[in-house]
């Protein structure tokens, strides 16, 4: 029995360093980061600078590029493939076996090794996100429905579809957008900005999955008198980070990097109709224990993107008529996502949207739409019915880029506030709908009617340190943080040289007051 156990343990640890792991490498520095900051337009787009001085926020070390010799030099190591990088969170995301995994922590500029939890229950297979997709002749020729259930149309009449904003669609492919007729409209209005492969590292976004085609007509496709996207005036990045045929961590990480570029792009809006809790190495798997906000890689990239002055639109999932995980997956359960859920054209419910609460409590999904038939443009150019929240997501991604279109000045956090305050459950908002289903032309007449104050100081976080860059935060006599439930967490009667200590105070994304003021600011500790 003693010579089989030692047999036994000798296979486990064979088959341990034989089987590939997904990891995040994380780097010491970046370099030239002084450079950089005195010709930010090497780093970022004016757009994105432009749209980051309008919100009043700062740029800082992850606006920096990633030290491409410390990529080459992991990429060269023996038994190593590489899968993508980060500049925000200054890592690389790689496979391998564990020994040589392991090895990667001796290269001198390597400060910190992540494996994907090798410890979780493999008692769970993936979800194919791409099951609840269905193609069914529509019993009506257009998208009214699903436009005026949210109240788009009025917000439309107002001159407001859209132009001038940027949508990121992150996704799995865009087949025959380049020719499909459903895209004549987008094509001829130069409605296309860009787009990236990030799987394949490459330039070819115009094949692989047909989701991400299906997801982007819902906001951009046209069909003259049958058809009307939810933005059809604004520009579109398309970038590929989904691969359809196999789930690991590594998409988290391309999703990731294709929000890195959005950033510096200037977008105003991600569609994220995507979602991750399984993946075909079960050893791997995300768990309900994990979404709390901040475990997943890319529930982390959500925060950022959010931070940076993104609204992060994500689809709620699927996955709500399991008992296994009926609960929204990352990035859903991000602190700094807008996550959606489905509901019928008769506004029930669609069976199959997951639900909330995050583990931490928070309510999921924020608001629903149309999911179950919404009305799209397949491949080839046909009006179907496509089922999903990763169709709930686009129609509301396409909205938000109205709204802010109409009220370019205002933050992120207050054209969200705004949506959620518009919405049939706003006064009573649960786990199976939120806060329920906006109303956005209700919330234009509510903004329109009201004054913000200007953010008249600028602020960043390091440590979990608060520092204010102007001297109105060397004088406060009140400073108060809450959580997204309004909750009050920290308060302090003033500040000592120019910062708050929030060590004290969990990781997450928090709301803060300072001298009993109305206007409230968003901060990301971590």
């Amino acid at each position: 029995m003693k010579n089989l156990l030692i047999v036994l343990i000798c296979f486990l640890s064979i088959w341990a360093n034989a089987q590939d792991f997904h990891a995040l490498v994380y780097f010491t520095d970046k370099p030239n980061t002084v450079a950089s900051l005195t010709n930010l337009q090497t780093i970022l787009t004016q757009r994105a600078i432009d749209r980051k001085a309008r919100h009043n926020i700062p740029i800082d070390d992850r606006d920096m590029p990633i030290n491409q010799s410390y990529v080459a030099q992991i990429k060269s190591q023996s038994g190593i493939s590489y899968k993508a990088q980060s500049k925000w969170f200054n890592c690389v995301h790689v496979v391998g076996g564990t020994t040589d995994i392991d090895a990667l922590a001796n290269l001198s500029f390597v400060s910190s090794i992540d494996y994907t939890d090798p410890t979780k229950s493999a008692s769970r297979s993936h979800q194919d996100k791409f099951t609840s997709t269905v193609t069914t002749p529509l019993v009506y020729g257009t998208a009214r429905n699903q436009i005026e259930m949210i109240g788009l149309h009025d917000l439309h009449n107002t001159g407001n579809a859209g132009l001038g904003m940027l949508i990121a669609v992150t996704d799995s492919g865009f087949p025959n957008v380049d020719v499909n007729s459903g895209f004549a409209q987008l094509r001829a209005n130069n409605g296309i900005a860009g787009g990236w492969d990030f799987v394949d590292r490459d330039a070819t976004i115009y094949e692989d999955h047909y989701h991400g085609a299906r997801v982007l007509s819902v906001m951009a496709g046209n069909d003259p008198g049958n058809f009307e996207g939810t933005a059809p005036d604004a520009q579109y990045y398309l970038f590929r980070t989904e691969e359809a045929s196999r789930e690991t961590p590594a998409e988290m990480s391309y999703w990731v990097q294709a929000a890195e570029r959005a950033d510096s792009l200037g977008v105003d809006v991600i569609n994220v109709s995507l979602g991750y809790l399984g993946f075909d190495n079960p050893a791997e798997n995300l768990d309900y224990q994990d979404m709390n906000g901040i475990t997943a890689f890319i529930s982390q990239g959500t925060n950022v993107a959010f931070e940076k002055g993104i609204i992060v639109v994500t689809s709620a999932g699927n996955s709500g008529n399991t008992t296994v995980h009926p609960y929204n997956a990352a990035p859903a359960d991000a602190f700094g996502a807008f996550s959606i859920g489905s509901v019928t054209a008769t506004e029930v419910q669609s069976s199959f949207s997951s639900i909330g609460p995050t583990v931490d409590g928070r309510i999921r999904p924020d608001i629903a739409a149309q999911g179950s038939a919404t009305a799209s443009i397949n491949e080839l150019g046909n009006l179907v019915g496509s089922s999903g929240t990763s169709f709930s997501a686009p129609i509301i991604s396409g909205a938000m880029a109205c709204l802010m279109q109409a009220f370019p000045n205002l933050t992120p956090q207050q054209i969200i506030d705004a949506v959620r305050a518009s919405s049939s459950q706003a006064a009573t908002p649960d786990n199976l709908l939120g806060y329920g289903i906006p109303d956005f032309g209700a919330a234009q007449q509510t903004l329109s009617s009201t004054t913000f104050a200007e953010q008249d100081f600028n602020y960043y976080v390091q440590h979990k340190n608060l520092f204010f860059n102007t001297a109105l935060g060397e004088n406060l006599t009140s400073f108060q943080l809450y959580n997204l439930q309004g909750q009050l967490v920290f308060v302090q009667a003033e500040t000592q040289g120019g910062f708050i200590d929030l060590n004290q105070v969990s990781s997450g994304l928090y709301l803060f007051r300072m001298d009993q003021g109305e206007t409230t600011y968003k901060v990301v500790l971590r």
